[in-house]
């Protein structure tokens, strides 16, 4: 793409923004590799390398809570972390991180919808985040969906128990064959409801739901802005494209907003 191109796209991307009513963010992997966590699907993904892990993993769960715990135990006694753990642990926020709390800041972006574990935005300092997958450091109940984070919850008896309610707790990444949590899911429909455009980050459109929010959007006839390296199945729907990584691009929209 040319560089006036880009720059027109720019500028089309800064306006969209500065007078739609409530912008919202879809984010993806992409925006994670950024930091150094390798993605799951594609080239140099974990699924790639070591091939999916079962789509049984919520119902096994459930059948032996208590097994499924002792053998987290075991692995984290053992020091056993898996290249996600790693990478996640040693990972920091990202220049497009930062903009996006920013954009925060400045009453643009209203709220984000992450498909991302890793808690890299909360760090960079947003607020107005569903984290539609869960998230790495904390512990769920599946019965109320009351959240904890993992060290205030007694191992002594397994499974663990909610303070709450005293429902069965699990840690709050949402497993294959797991239902999105009944109150993330309802602050999405909520957010996607009211927005009238949508920042596509670093997300490759194909997952759902959170795919289905965008397009929602779309055919309300809200505008979708694009950052993303690479082509993806939203691009068709998208009123402004920029290709380019997020850490590289929304510094930039940040600066175009604030001029």
């Amino acid at each position: 793409m040319e560089k006036q191109t880009w720059k027109d796209n720019l500028g089309k991307a800064t306006h969209l923004l500065a007078t739609s009513e409530h912008v919202i963010a879809l984010i993806g992997a992409g925006m994670s590799v950024e930091s150094g966590i390798p993605p799951f699907r594609g080239p140099g993904g974990l699924w790639t390398k070591y091939g999916e892990p079962s789509m049984n993993g919520y119902q096994d769960f459930l059948q032996n809570p208590k097994g499924w715990w002792e053998r987290r135990i075991a692995q984290e006694e053992k020091g056993e972390k898996s290249e996600l753990q790693e990478a996640m642990e040693g990972a920091e926020p990202n220049p497009g991180h930062y903009a996006l709390a920013e954009l925060e800041r400045m009453g643009i972006l209203k709220y984000s919808i992450t498909q991302n574990v890793d808690n890299l935005q909360y760090v960079a300092g947003c607020t107005n985040v569903a984290a539609i997958h869960g998230s790495v450091d904390r512990l769920r109940c599946i019965s109320c969906n009351f959240r904890m984070k993992k060290n205030v919850v007694s191992l002594e008896v397994l499974p663990p128990r909610c303070p709450q309610c005293g429902g069965i707790v699990k840690s709050d990444g949402v497993g294959f064959g797991e239902p999105i949590p009944s109150d993330t899911i309802a602050v999405c429909n909520e957010q996607a409801a009211l927005s009238d455009c949508v920042l596509l980050l670093g997300t490759s459109g194909t997952v759902y739901p959170a795919a289905a929010f965008p397009q929602e959007i779309y055919r309300r006839g809200g505008c979708l802005i694009e950052v993303n390296p690479y082509e993806t199945a939203l691009t068709p729907a998208c009123d402004v494209i920029l290709r380019g990584p997020t850490g590289e691009v929304l510094p930039r929209l940040v600066e175009s907003l604030g001029k």
